[in-house]
């Protein structure tokens, strides 16, 4: 079935196709839109304007505005109708809103904050993991690692690979809560890597990342804390010394 092109997004940013799922492509369409902005000087459509618009059923679009609530993006009231929520009602953990959030231009200031976080949660991440982790732990962070250096002789990815050895060290504290982070994480390296190495015109330092790895084999928690501080610090100083917008 042909779908109907929305009229507030432009072709640049219209998907070609909303995808086999409707309502996670209608999810991700009115997200993106939602975030860029797009309904700040209009009302949120209804349900039925939004069937129309993007030629899917209206029981697609009652689910994807149930999704969007639940992120944090809408509110749905009886006799108020839907409306789209203020920047500090969204659920910055959630992987979607994150990632469009990154997706707008001159995102650097939420770099900057999202990386102060990770230089709260990761070092320590790390030190517990280097009390606590168990040999399939090291075995996944050397598989990180591995596959950090592969990429940098172009063998693997630099930006899924970076991915991995720090969600592997996540996983190796054991800690659920830690665990939880795994996919903001991941969404949030992968336009912070990107930006990085713009900036430096390489991919991440290997033998950095190689002190963690060694320092939580060894169970030394101290030298694993301060492994990945260095790591962070060094982003949050290239990210304040630069100002230009997040290509």
């Amino acid at each position: 079935m042909a779908l109907a092109n929305p009229p507030y997004l432009t072709s640049e940013e219209r998907p070609p196709q909303l995808g086999r799922n409707l309502t996670y492509g209608l999810l991700d369409s009115i997200g993106r839109a939602i975030v860029k902005g797009q309904f700040e000087h209009s009302g949120f459509p209804t349900e039925a304007e939004l069937a129309k618009q993007h030629g899917v059923s209206r029981s697609v679009t009652r689910e994807a505005v149930k999704m969007l609530t639940a992120k944090g993006l809408l509110s749905a009231r009886p006799r108020q109708g839907t409306t789209v929520q203020p920047t500090s009602s969204w659920n910055l953990f959630d992987p979607d809103v994150l990632s469009w959030i990154l997706e707008r231009q001159l995102s650097v200031d939420l770099l900057r904050q999202f990386n102060e976080l990770r230089v709260a949660v990761e070092p320590e991440a790390a030190a517990l993991a280097a009390r606590v982790a168990e040999p399939d732990d090291l075995q996944r962070i050397d598989a990180g690692l591995l596959r950090m250096q592969e990429a940098e002789h172009g063998l693997d990815d630099p930006l899924d690979a970076d991915i991995a050895f720090h969600v592997s060290i996540l996983r190796a504290t054991k800690n659920p809560f830690y665990i939880q982070l795994r996919d903001v994480v991941s969404t949030a390296l992968r336009t912070s890597i990107r930006f990085t190495n713009r900036i430096k015109g390489r991919t991440a330092d290997v033998t950095e990342h190689a002190k963690v790895r060694d320092a939580i084999a060894s169970g030394d928690a101290d030298a694993a804390r301060l492994a990945m501080r260095t790591i962070i610090g060094d982003v949050l100083v290239l990210i304040q010394h630069d100002n230009a917008p997040i290509a």
